[in-house]
């Protein structure tokens, strides 16, 4: 019976994976390059670790060292900004230094490698820090997810860091024998989360998170969300799914940051929830003309139920369906 070592399985998953979403195209290019670099590493882990290719041991920490930047900059140019190969291309400085360190300084390997997870998944965590609103280019229709999502990813990266700090001290105590598994166990659980997350539908564009109450709404802050109500209710804005908070700023001649605190001191919301509201709204008056719940959902801006069934639940108290019943009940006689 052929045996196959746990990283080269879960290469094997993110190979299917990165063939079916680059059939289907429905991925951008960075996603798949994330997807198929998470893969090669599981394959350079296994020829290492279970079938005795040392020739590859000086390419391990190189290729691996691809990742977190790669995830650094598909959230950059897919979640926040535009790409900028003058500014993105610099983070190929960290593969490249590793590839010194194999070279010329090997033992520094041993900081270089969980530094660099750690770094890089420390910055997404920090560029996080503002809550959704800090991801204009995502899709408002998926609420906080993308940004659930890319934490999720960033604690992957930061639990590679651990696994080479746990590798690093059970050589310190003795316990050799504890590196290989710590190596196939933990390179598998990261690989797997990060190649498996990076096809999230979210991240196009779990509980949502408490928002703060309005701090004090300013009179330009009023004028720009009675701006942003007339262009809803003008231009039916919500109605297209692929609408981002870049082309809600761009429409009202404001930056993003400006509209996003405008909407959150004025209402208490971000601004997903608040475009959300006018989409699950027009879905009540679809439902209410005798319209089926698919149907309500893709003619009110949404492409995925489970963001519809979630922000209809928070918007009216109630799913879809016993929103339905509710109306069709009879007055008790």
């Amino acid at each position: 019976m052929i045996a196959l070592p746990i990283p080269l399985i879960v290469s094997l998953v993110l190979g299917f994976l990165f063939v079916r979403a680059w059939v289907r195209r429905d991925r951008p290019r960075l996603f798949l390059a994330l997807l198929a670099a998470c893969a090669l590493q599981g394959v350079v882990v296994s020829l290492c670790q279970h079938y005795g290719l040392n020739g590859l041991l000086a390419v391990q920490p190189v290729t691996a060292t691809v990742i977190p930047p790669l995830a650094w900059v598909t959230l950059q140019t897919t979640a926040i900004r535009a790409p900028d190969p003058r500014r993105d291309l610099v983070h190929l400085a960290a593969p490249a230094f590793t590839a010194f360190c194999v070279l010329f300084a090997s033992p520094a390997l041993d900081v270089v490698v969980p530094g660099t997870f750690a770094v890089y998944g420390a910055a997404i965590l920090v560029a996080l820090r503002p809550g959704t609103d800090s991801l204009p280019l995502a899709k408002l229709e998926a609420g906080d997810l993308p940004a659930l999502v890319w934490r999720a990813i960033a604690a992957a990266l930061i639990l590679s860091a651990l696994s080479d700090v746990l590798i690093a001290l059970s050589h310190a105590a003795g316990a050799h024998w504890l590196a290989p598994l710590i190596v196939s166990l933990g390179s598998s659980l990261w690989l797997l989360a990060i190649g498996a997350l990076s096809l999230s539908q979210s991240l196009d564009g779990g509980e949502d998170a408490p928002q703060e109450a309005p701090a004090g709404a300013s009179e330009p802050d009023t004028t720009l969300i009675a701006a942003l109500e007339s262009l809803m209710e003008k231009d039916a804005l919500y109605l297209d799914p692929d609408l981002t908070l870049a082309r809600l700023a761009r429409r009202l001649r404001v930056p993003a940051k400006r509209l996003s605190a405008a909407v959150n001191r004025a209402t208490g919301e971000n601004v997903s929830r608040f475009i959300n509201g006018f989409r699950i709204r027009h879905a009540c008056s679809r439902l209410a003309t005798g319209a089926n719940v698919t149907a309500a959902m893709l003619d009110s801006g949404f492409n995925t139920k489970s963001n519809f069934n979630r922000e209809f639940l928070r918007v009216t108290g109630a799913t879809p369906s016993d929103w339905i019943a509710q109306k069709h009940a009879k007055p008790p006689a």
